[in-house]
């Protein structure tokens, strides 16, 4: 898991779709529900720390444009 892109596959094949309209607050919404799934224990650790790493990234990116 490497990209933005990839969180959203993964949240997509659990039915998750995110979209607020603000690409940071998207980025937010998805690691609140990245924490859900890990916490209901339908994604494991490894997932849940690579999904996280590439959601704090994207969201350092996007408030250093703001």
């Amino acid at each position: 898991m490497k990209t933005l892109y990839d969180v959203q596959q993964l949240l997509k094949k659990f039915g998750v779709f995110v979209y607020v309209g603000k690409r940071l607050w998207d980025i937010e919404l998805m690691a609140l529900e990245i924490d859900h799934l890990h916490q209901a224990g339908v994604i494991d650790n490894r997932l849940f720390i690579a999904a996280k790493l590439v959601l704090e990234r994207e969201h350092r990116i996007e408030e250093r444009k703001e």
